[in-house]
């Protein structure tokens, strides 16, 4: 039985034509397929990471063409009973479920020193497929920005009791009012309020304001164990990327919260592994409270911290337990502080000021200054160490030094527009021109896209009357993740028609490493392996887009069912995917769409190729 969407779909894209007509098509069809499978046997190679061309034209006005009905026909003529069978819903005990964190299965494969609570995919059991339920509150988030400050309290894992017996801090962010969390980030982190601290923080690096952060180098910030979120909401209101990593947790988790509120946010953690971010990704990484013990490990977790630092950039560690009160708190704080300033002089990293519970540290940018430290300290990575990063373990020695990224964030370009030179510097991966054809491309089909969702999400949330008209993409798509970045062209084109939306970009770890270039130009981004799931819990995301992903993993060890019932798992109910590939792969994930019970609908875009679109929507089953 049709869903609503698709009879709105049947009214842009035209009605269906008589069967005679589909008949002829049919056979036309096949005889083109044959003949395009005959010159085009070695076609996937460099497309696999770059779009083939996406020039829509007459989008409004796209019909469906002979593929669907043939799909549809098709599995008429072979019998019901041949179709692979819709996967079945879990139960309730995995509403939450994050995969390659099962805390049970690590300790009873003796992992210990907290590494039970680190990412395990080779631990990973395969259970029975099924598709993961909202919670029995569930309820669709709330309009952006509303959504950003209350969430319905049944939609994430913290009861009441947990609520109450959170920290002083955590309460003043928090209200709970029946069904609802608020979040009040005026009144909230730290001592003196979200925003002020944020101009507390500009201050002591010497800038008027926060707003200066960006003209300062600091357009990307890693924040480590967020708590829920204001400060990085805060800063994203100011255009300033702040993604916040956290340990996985069962209930009431920092990383959950936050990406209910549509703030940027993955699961990860510094026991034992590098974050997936290559060398020098961030312009200042923020620890307020984290928890972290930052000489442990022979300063292994500080390492981590300047190997994703930029050349310039800060380090901020706030922390009430150093605040100094009188003089033998001083005395304290001076011993407790000791094994740190030790290691910062390692890092050649500079005290640059301290305020209170407050220590901001700058790391060099002049690489020679390791050449002038004492004989026995920490030791440069060998060339070639500080590569690509996908869960390496950590590494004993100071990355990036050799890296021709090595550039002091106060000397970068202002804005997500890189300059020539800074291109460049990415040259051995690829060409400057097909950075900028990449834009172009993606410039028509972001405007595409909305046009094709812009009527039916209109049409399915009516405007309440005396309303304004929201501007697309209406409340529905916030958190957006393009499962295959290429240069970050989605994420560009997005900022440049100022859709309210983020996006983490993911680079598939067996491609060629772009990420640096997508960190460069200042957007959310992470490596990761496809044939594994995504670190994040379920409902996190409000589209998923994917350009020649499909393509790319046929010739992988993935499995394609495990993949859809990956993005089903992450996708909000009644959220969208958009899927960009060769004919033959989008046939295949219109049929294991129907598996996940997506609705679906394949779009030819009448450009000359054989691209085509797949366009679906998750349905909330609601129990």
């Amino acid at each position: 039985m049709r869903s609503s969407w698709f009879n709105k779909l049947s009214m842009i894209f035209g009605p269906k034509p008589p069967p005679s007509w589909l008949i002829l098509s049919i056979i036309s069809l096949l005889a083109l397929i044959s003949l395009l499978s005959s010159l085009s046997s070695n076609a996937i190679d460099s497309e696999s990471r770059r779009p083939v061309s996406l020039i829509y034209r007459n989008y409004r006005r796209i019909k469906e063409q002979a593929a669907v009905d043939y799909l549809e026909l098709r599995s008429l003529s072979i019998g019901g009973g041949t179709r692979q069978k819709e996967l079945g819903l879990c139960g309730k005990e995995r509403e939450n479920f994050v995969p390659c964190h099962n805390v049970s299965a690590n300790s009873l494969a003796g992992l210990k020193l907290d590494e039970e609570f680190d990412r395990h995919c080779e631990l990973l059991m395969r259970a029975e497929r099924c598709l993961i339920r909202p919670p029995k509150e569930y309820k669709i988030p709330l309009r952006w920005p509303s959504g950003r400050d209350v969430i319905w309290s049944g939609n994430v894992k913290i009861t009441k009791d947990q609520f109450l017996s959170s920290g002083s801090m955590t309460k003043r962010l928090m209200l709970l009012e029946e069904n609802q969390i608020a979040f009040h980030s005026e009144d909230g982190l730290i001592f003196d309020g979200v925003k002020d601290y944020s101009r507390q923080l500009a201050e002591m690096i010497g800038l008027g304001s926060d707003t200066e952060f960006p003209q300062a180098g600091v357009r990307t910030i890693l924040d480590i164990n967020c708590g829920f979120g204001s400060f990085g909401a805060h800063l994203l209101s100011l255009r300033i990327m702040t993604v916040c990593i956290a340990a996985y947790e069962a209930t009431g988790s920092q990383v959950q919260l936050s990406l209910e509120r549509g703030l940027p946010a993955m699961i990860g953690n510094f026991i034992a592994r590098q974050l997936p971010y290559p060398s020098l990704s961030y312009g200042m990484v923020h620890c307020a409270q984290c928890g972290i013990t930052w000489d442990e490990k022979d300063g292994m977790f500080l390492l981590e911290v300047n190997r994703v630092l930029k050349p310039g950039g800060y380090f901020v560690l706030t922390s009430p337990a150093s605040r100094s009160q009188g003089s033998s708190s001083r005395g304290k704080k001076k011993t407790r502080m000791n094994p740190i300033e030790e290691l910062t002089q390692q890092l050649c990293w500079t005290l640059l000021a301290q305020q209170d519970e407050t220590f901001i540290w700058q790391k060099t940018a002049n690489v020679d200054c390791y050449a002038s430290r004492k004989q026995n300290a920490i030791q440069l990575c060998k060339e070639g160490d500080d590569g690509q990063s996908y869960y390496h373990p950590l590494v004993p020695c100071i990355s990036g030094t050799s890296s021709k990224r090595w550039i002091a964030i106060q000397n970068r370009s202002y804005g997500s527009e890189l300059s020539s030179d800074e291109i460049k510097v990415h040259g051995k991966y690829f060409e400057p021109e097909e950075f900028y054809q990449d834009l172009q491309l993606w410039r028509s089909a972001v405007n595409n896209y909305w046009s094709l969702l812009t009527p039916l999400i209109f049409s399915d949330h009516p405007k309440r009357p005396g309303d304004e008209d929201p501007l697309p993409p209406f409340n529905m798509i916030r958190n957006v993740m393009d499962m295959n970045a290429n240069y970050g062209g989605l994420n560009a084109a997005l900022l440049e028609e100022k859709k309210s939306v983020w996006v983490m970009n993911v680079v598939p770890a067996r491609t060629i490493n772009v990420l640096p270039l997508i960190l460069d130009r200042g957007f959310a981004g992470a490596m990761h392996d496809w044939c594994e799931p995504f670190p994040t819990y379920p409902r996190t995301y409000d589209m998923l887009h994917a350009s020649g992903l499909l393509s790319l993993l046929t010739s992988e060890r993935c499995s394609m069912i495990d993949l859809f019932v990956e993005m089903d798992r992450i996708l909000r109910p009644e959220g969208w995917v958009i899927l960009s590939d060769k004919m033959g792969a989008i046939e295949m994930a219109r049929t294991l769409a129907a598996q996940v019970r997506w609705e679906a609908r394949v779009i030819d875009l009448q450009n000359g190729s054989d691209q085509r679109l797949l366009v679906c929507q998750k349905p909330f089953v609601k129990k």
